[in-house]
């Protein structure tokens, strides 16, 4: 589980998240959803260490990791798929996976494992990374968070601009990923998404989670879906 107790960041004189509490639970999938400049991004980063905490904490399984420098939250067990992916474009997908690998020292049963999760990554994995599909792109940057073998992993928009057939094929990644006991923080935009895939929904507005609720309680016409993300 991670937790997020008062939490206040932001950039520099800028305050974007205000005493914000948060938390995902092992084995679910919750997702935050807001309106453009609630803070969900800001969020993410804060979590990975992006973004400084003035105030609050981040709490991953009874183990505070609000201090620690960026390049040492992934060590710890928190992957970060971020908006736009982050490839290392010029690098073939083997070479973008093998740094996924060295980065929490995994071998050849975790290379295996991802590769089982997107069989189209196999037998892609010489090609440069950033001449595959956007879709294609998607997974390689979700496969090699993967790699770190993460006890939470961030996900910031992972559908946007994607095919239909690649978004249920995301969708489906992330569900059996669900199975394996992993706590996945899902940052979606598009209702029908989220009510396929989530437990928890965290609505944000002036960088603080404003309302929670069950995914199961909740409907397309759901008034908080209209009150904080204006659909």
């Amino acid at each position: 589980m991670i937790e997020v107790r008062a939490l206040t960041a932001g950039y520099g004189p800028v305050t974007v998240l205000r005493d914000l509490n948060f938390r995902a639970d092992a084995g679910q999938i919750t997702c935050i959803m807001g309106r453009n400049g609630a803070g969900k991004s800001t969020l993410m980063k804060a979590i990975m260490g992006l973004v400084p905490a003035s105030s609050g904490s981040i709490v991953l399984n009874g183990q505070d990791v609000t201090r620690l420098p960026a390049h040492q939250v992934p060590l710890q067990g928190i992957a970060y798929v971020p908006q736009g992916r982050r490839l290392f474009g010029p690098l073939t997908v083997a070479e973008n996976i093998a740094i996924g690998l060295n980065a929490r020292r995994k071998g050849q049963a975790t290379r295996d494992f991802v590769l089982d999760l997107f069989p189209r990554l196999g037998e892609r994995l010489e090609q440069v990374a950033s001449t595959l599909s956007g879709g294609e792109q998607q997974m390689l940057a979700i496969a090699r968070a993967l790699c770190l073998e993460p006890q939470v992993l961030l996900l910031d928009e992972p559908t946007e601009g994607l095919q239909p057939s690649m978004i249920a094929l995301i969708r489906d990644t992330i569900l059996k990923l669900k199975a394996s006991g992993m706590a996945t923080v899902l940052v979606e935009q598009r209702v029908d998404a989220v009510l396929k895939m989530a437990d928890r929904v965290a609505f944000m507005m002036h960088g603080r989670v404003e309302a929670e609720a069950e995914a199961r309680d909740l409907t397309a016409a759901s008034p908080q879906f209209q009150e904080f993300v204006g659909v």
